[in-house]
């Protein structure tokens, strides 16, 4: 289980709809979520797929989330997207005001 800070922090919910073509999609989500860790302010990162996908990337700052989604290689990564990866995707931000959960590992 992702281990993170105590809130508040920031969630970004990617909800999205796939086309039919792969062209290098997981190696370019690989590739966006090891970029993703490498930026300042970057806490995590959830994702699950079947007939849509959501991926959670957890952020300290609403500042860190705008300068991910500025970065150069995530512009390129979107445009892609947008061409030829999605038939549709929503983009939510929100701040995490409380988390709890449950592990029966613990």
């Amino acid at each position: 289980m992702l281990q993170l800070p105590n809130p508040p922090y920031y969630a970004v919910i990617f909800t999205s709809t796939r086309t039919e073509t792969d062209e290098g999609y997981g190696d370019m989500a690989q590739q966006m979520v090891q970029l993703a860790q490498q930026q300042p302010g970057f806490l995590g990162v959830e994702s699950a797929r079947e007939t849509i996908g959501i991926t959670v990337s957890y952020w300290q700052t609403v500042e860190d989330i705008q300068n991910w989604k500025k970065n150069a290689a995530h512009l390129m990564a979107q445009r892609l997207g947008r061409e030829k990866w999605y038939q549709s995707f929503t983009t939510r931000i929100c701040r995490v005001e409380r988390s709890y959960g449950f592990d029966a590992a613990e």
